[in-house]
């Protein structure tokens, strides 16, 4: 089967959307597929990347639209060499240039929204929404109409695209994402980790992992880490906790963060330590007792699936959209998205006899085995594959 993605950019600097295609196309490969990616980059850019399929630069696309002239007669010369097209994203260019190139053309297509449907930005961004709800109702709701499926990473993110906007007809379809779980000794990279930073052995460890960034809710872990777990254990013998934030700081938020911490009392019980990636990042997971995460909107929540694969509990907000996955399989605790409720989930682990928490470990990490192992979820995706392209529009 010939398939073509058209996404906006392949830069990895985009996060998510360019991390799910490139596992797409690992899965695609492994039955024998072949497939190309265009996008609205400019030569120059692509040319750059060492990404793992074949790329058509369109661009550079202009503004934040990505509008290019080049893309649609491109679309329209190449489109009949593909059984299956997926276009990548909502609110750039591409998308309509999808719509227009396939209509009529009876080559199955679907839309992978990549969690820009969620509510969270309707709310957070009003003049935004504003901007693209006039967007949706003039283009938009007639293109996701006519798609051939749209496609979402969890139950949850479904659930919550049909609360954006209105005129929303759209075939629903759940394909999962799956990481690969850690392929190194774990001790070793534990002891790595704590050779780095010493200063955190012997302690209990609660993690948080990703970029700093408000949307994250850093500030209110601190908050709840300062009222549950920083006070000094009842046994002055038992090892004391050590909250752990890692990532990179995007924003410039960490200084804030820092401030918060101190005023709180409890600077020298939290830890920077920077963006982690590869035997630090397993490391330092493999030397926490428990994952953290109070984020505000988390479309999927690689790192969650991170966190249960190295059997980890994972103490969620519900806001992240697989929480659901995580409640099925009693791998931690869900609460709102705010400071009472992530004391409420701290508590109830602290709460828990020693034979509990040896359990909840051992569900985190079956959880990530039935849900989110990429040996599990590249077989869904290639039976989703094969019924998209055997599907037919519907209008």
């Amino acid at each position: 089967m010939n398939i073509l993605h058209f996404i906006s950019s392949v830069d990895p600097a985009y996060g998510g959307p360019v991390e799910a295609l490139k596992q797409r196309i690992a899965i695609y490969r492994s039955a024998g597929h072949h497939v190309e990616v265009a996008s609205l980059d400019s030569p120059a850019c692509a040319a750059s990347l060492d990404f793992p399929a074949p790329v058509i630069a369109l661009g550079p696309g202009r503004g934040t639209y990505g509008y290019t002239p080049r893309a649609l007669p491109w679309l329209r010369a190449n489109v009949a060499r593909f059984d299956l097209v997926f276009v990548d994203g909502v609110w750039n260019s591409n998308t309509l240039i999808a719509h227009r190139a396939l209509a009529g053309t009876g080559i199955p297509w679907a839309i992978f929204t990549h969690g820009m449907l969620d509510p969270y930005f309707t709310r957070r961004f009003p003049l935004k929404h504003l901007k693209k709800s006039i967007y949706w109702h003039l283009r938009l709701s007639r293109v996701f109409r006519d798609a051939t499926a749209v496609l979402f990473t969890a139950e949850e993110e479904k659930l919550l695209a049909r609360q954006s906007f209105s005129r929303y007809r759209v075939r629903e379809m759940v394909v999962p994402f799956g990481i690969f779980g850690p392929t190194l000794d774990l001790t070793s990279a534990r002891d790595e980790f704590l050779t780095r930073f010493p200063a955190l052995r012997q302690k209990r460890l609660a993690i948080t992992l990703g970029r700093i960034h408000p949307k994250k809710g850093a500030d209110i872990l601190i908050r709840a880490f300062a009222a549950t777990l920083a006070p000094q254990p009842q046994d002055s013998s038992a090892p004391a906790w050590h909250l752990v934030i890692a990532g990179p700081d995007q924003v410039g938020w960490q200084r804030d963060l820092e401030a918060l911490a101190a005023s709180l009392s409890i600077r020298d019980r939290v830890t920077f330590t920077g963006n982690l990636t590869g035997a630090p990042k397993w490391g330092a997971l493999a030397a926490s007792e428990i994952f953290v995460l109070p984020s505000h909107q988390e479309n999927f929540g690689i790192v969650v699936a991170e966190a249960l694969a190295s059997s980890l509990p994972v103490l969620l907000s519900d806001k992240i959209n697989i929480w659901r996955e995580v409640m099925q399989h009693s791998a931690g605790f869900v609460a709102p998205d705010t400071l009472e409720g992530t004391k409420s989930s701290l508590t109830r682990y602290t709460a828990l006899s020693d034979d509990a928490r040896a359990d909840l470990r051992a569900s985190a990490l079956q959880c990530f085995h039935q849900e989110f192992d990429f040996s599990t979820t590249s077989a869904k995706v290639l039976e989703n594959l094969e019924l998209l392209a055997h599907s037919q529009r519907h209008t």
